[in-house]
C-alpha cells in the first residue's frame, strides 16, 4: 500500500482521555477512533491487525477440531429467560425492544443461543463431540468503560462452545481448547499464562484465565516463576490424543488471579520463585456441565438408549482486547513494536527523497519485488521530512524499515532497520530483498 493512497491519521500529541500506553498509542498511530464511551471505530491499520489476529485464532480453532458458525448480535430475551439468566445478568446487558414490542438484547455472550441451535439439530451421542465457534461483536454496558479497547463496551470476541455426552468427554474437550489457546497466544507473540480463576456470570466448576503479564494490567496475579517455563505444544500436536500431560504441565505450578489467590499456598513456594504482578486477561475457558443444557432441554440419546443432558464448556478469546494487550507487552518510547505474525504490514519502505527520479525508481522496484514475494509493504512515497518519516514508522511499529535515499543509492545501497532491536544494516538492494524474504 502506498502511503499517498492510504488513510493513516496519526496524531502528534497524546489525547487527554488516554490513560494507559496501549490506548495512547492506538489513538496516536491511527488504529482507532472513539465514537462514544467505550465504543470505537477501527481505522485501516487497526483493522488489519484485527484481521491478522482473527486469522490465527481461526487456524488454531480449526486445528483443534472446532467448526465455525456466525450468530447474530441481537438475541431474544425468551432464550435468556429459559436459562434463568435474563434477570440475573445485571445492568451490563443492553435490553431493547423491536417495533413489535418483542424484548431483545445485544448479546454479551452466546451460551443460550448456541444451546438453542444444538437442541434443534443434534439428537444422538454419535454426533458428539461437537465444538462450534464464532467471531462476533458483543456488547456489555460497563459502568466505567476505560483504557481504550481494553475495557470497552463493544468488543470483538471469539467464543466456542463444546457439547459432550458426559463429564469425562467434556474434560477432553476442555483440554483441547486449553492447548489450542496455548498455541494461539504463542503465535500472536505474547506469553499468556493460564491461571485458576473465578467463573463469574458464566458459571461452572472449572475455569482458567489466560493472562498476559503487564505493568498496566487490570488485576493482580500471583504465580510460581516456574509456571513461565512450560513448553508450548507444536503444530504437530495430536488433538485427538490424550492432552492431559500438556495441561498438567501448565497447571501444576501455582498461578492464580486475585479472586482465587490462596495466600498460604503461595507462601509455601520458595521466596525466590514467587512472582506478584499485574495481568491482562486475554482469554478464558470454562467447563460448566449441564448448567445450560438442562433448563434449555438440550439432550441426546446415549449408548444406553436413554436421554442425557449434554455437558458443555465455553471458550472465549478477546480479539479486540488482544490488540491492546500486545501493545502493552511490546512497545518502547517511540511507539508500538508489532510481532511479525500480526503486524499490519511487514515492511515500511521509506523514500527519503520522493520526486527524485532515481530514488523513486529504486523504491518502486523494491516495492514491486517485495509485493511479488508475498511481503506486505507500506510504502512511504510522500514528500516529507526524513525525521517525520522515521517517527511515523517507529510509531506504527512495523517489524522492518527499508530506507532508501540518494546518497546510499549512489553506492548501490539501502539501509534496513529491525524495529524491535533498532539494529541497522547497510545492504545492496538485492541483499535487502533477500533478507526480508528470508524473514
Amino acid at each position: 500500500m502506498r502511503l499517498s493512497r492510504s488513510f493513516l491519521p496519526t496524531l502528534r500529541d497524546t489525547p487527554k482521555e488516554a490513560e494507559i500506553v496501549s490506548h495512547r498509542l492506538m489513538l496516536r498511530a491511527g488504529l482507532i477512533r472513539q465514537q462514544a464511551a467505550g465504543i470505537y471505530s477501527w481505522l485501516p491499520l487497526g483493522k488489519r491487525v484485527l484481521a491478522n489476529i482473527e486469522r490465527i485464532v481461526r487456524e488454531e480453532q480449526d486445528r483443534a477440531g472446532a467448526i465455525e458458525v456466525l450468530m447474530p448480535t441481537l438475541q431474544s430475551a425468551d432464550l435468556w429467560r429459559e436459562s434463568g439468566r435474563y434477570d440475573d445478568y445485571g445492568k451490563e446487558m443492553l435490553r431493547i425492544k423491536d417495533r413489535h414490542e418483542r424484548e431483545m438484547l445485544y448479546g454479551p455472550t452466546n451460551e443460550e443461543m448456541i444451546t438453542d441451535i444444538f437442541r434443534s439439530y443434534v439428537r444422538s451421542y454419535k454426533e458428539l463431540p461437537l465444538n462450534l465457534y464464532h467471531i462476533q461483536w458483543k456488547f456489555r454496558d460497563e459502568v466505567r468503560p476505560r483504557f481504550g479497547v481494553m475495557r470497552g463496551r463493544e468488543f470483538l470476541m471469539k467464543d466456542a462452545y463444546s457439547f459432550d455426552i458426559d463429564e469425562a468427554a467434556a474434560r477432553r474437550s476442555y483440554n483441547r481448547m486449553f492447548v489450542a489457546y496455548l498455541r494461539t497466544f504463542d503465535r500472536l507473540g505474547v506469553k499468556a499464562i493460564p491461571m485458576r480463576a473465578d467463573s463469574g456470570p458464566i458459571g461452572g466448576d472449572a475455569t482458567h484465565e489466560f493472562i498476559v503479564l503487564a505493568a498496566t494490567g487490570e488485576s493482580a496475579v500471583f504465580l510460581d516463576k516456574e509456571a513461565l517455563d512450560a513448553p508450548v505444544p507444536g503444530a504437530d500436536t495430536d488433538f485427538s490424543g490424550d492432552l492431559t500431560p500438556i495441561v498438567s504441565a501448565w497447571t501444576t505450578k501455582y498461578a492464580a488471579t486475585e479472586e482465587m489467590h490462596d495466600k498460604s499456598a503461595f507462601e509455601a513456594i520458595p521466596e525466590d520463585r514467587r512472582l506478584e504482578a499485574r495481568g491482562i486477561e486475554v482469554g478464558q475457558v470454562f467447563y460448566f456441565g449441564t448448567k445450560y443444557s438442562t433448563p434449555l432441554g438440550a439432550k441426546v440419546s446415549g449408548p444406553d438408549g436413554a436421554d442425557h443432558d449434554v455437558h458443555m464448556g465455553s471458550y472465549g478469546i478477546g480479539v479486540s482486547r488482544l490488540v491492546a494487550a500486545v501493545i502493552e507487552a511490546s512497545h518502547d518510547d517511540a511507539g508500538i513494536i508489532w510481532p511479525s505474525s500480526i503486524a499490519p504490514y511487514q515492511v515500511g519502505l521509506i523514500n527519503l527523497k520522493a520526486g527524485d527520479a532515481n530514488t523513486d525508481a529504486a523504491c518502486d522496484g523494491l516495492y514491486q519485488r517485495l509485493m511479488n514475494a508475498g511481503i506486505e509493504v507500506l510504502y512511504d512515497d510522500v514528500d516529507g521530512r526524513a525525521g517525520a518519516k522515521f517517527a511515523t514508522m517507529d510509531l506504527i511499529g512495523l517489524p522492518w524499515q527499508l530506507i532508501v535515499g540518494p546518497k546510499g543509492l549512489a553506492n548501490g545501497e539501502v539501509e534496513l532497520k529491525r524495529r524491535a532491536t533498532g539494529e541497522r544494516e547497510t545492504l545492496t538492494l538485492d541483499a535487502a530483498v533477500n533478507r526480508l524474504v528470508a524473514g
